[in-house]
């Protein structure tokens, strides 16, 4: 069997007197995709944030691709092959969806302009914002900015895809096209981690689950299995 691309070992973080993370640990395949779930405050965003590198673990070690990253900063993560998106967009306002995309692709994995055109407007598509490629993003609404959250972190070519929340602030109406994306993203061969809330949206489109609650790990299995376990239904409904 080969070894995980991602590996979380032990990992606890603390602010002052507060446990945000307590000896958290799992492995995530390449190519697969991974929920992360847990109710409000359960540490989820906080263990995304030690994984890409915005928070250094106070214990614990961060395993990609066979290399330590442990405390290595974002832009060093980034540069190694994990992008993510964050729960609120913060998009280049003035600039263009099609600008926006080119910040990371230039500034970030230093290639042409042409070359990042080319290669973003194969995003624009793939992310359903083809239509939109010369509209500011100060004007653009929730689900656009969250589609534009997405291209920015594939424009960066990423092995791995932290998504946080992706889902938010959409309607019903349009989760639909928030999944093809990431169906779409998953036939790119980038292994995903995924944050979401509601259990039947996460069902729908991941491999495995790793349930955390309080910042510890609660539960891991196939959806169908944690959907069943009894511990996950104690900390989200508490019965």
């Amino acid at each position: 069997m080969s070894e995980p691309i991602l590996s979380v070992k032990g990992v606890a973080k603390r602010f002052g007197g507060l446990i945000a993370l307590s000896n958290v640990s799992f492995d995530v395949n390449e190519g697969e995709v991974l929920g992360l779930m847990g109710p409000n405050g359960a540490g989820k965003t906080t263990l995304l944030n030690v994984i890409s590198g915005v928070y250094t673990p106070d214990e614990g070690t961060v395993t990609f691709d066979g290399k330590d990253i442990t405390g290595l900063p974002s832009h060093k993560v980034c540069h190694l092959g994990i992008a993510r998106t964050f729960q609120i967009p913060h998009p280049f306002t003035g600039l263009t969806t099609r600008e926006n995309l080119l910040v990371p692709s230039v500034f970030g994995r230093k290639i042409s302009r042409e070359q990042a055109l080319r290669e973003n407007d194969a995003l624009l598509e793939l992310v359903g914002l083809t239509s939109k490629r010369d509209t500011r993003a100060a004007k653009l609404p929730t689900l656009v900015l969250k589609k534009l959250e997405i291209g920015r972190a594939l424009a960066r070519k990423p092995r791995v895809i932290l998504l946080d929340e992706v889902f938010a602030g959409t309607t019903e109406a349009e989760v639909p096209q928030i999944l093809e994306t990431v169906a779409a993203i998953r036939k790119m061969g980038i292994t995903i981690i995924i944050i979401e809330h509601v259990m039947k949206i996460l069902c729908n489109v991941v491999d495995r689950i790793v349930v955390i609650d309080k910042g510890s790990w609660l539960a891991e299995g196939k959806p169908d299995e944690i959907m069943r376990h009894p511990k996950v239904v104690e900390a989200y409904f508490g019965c």
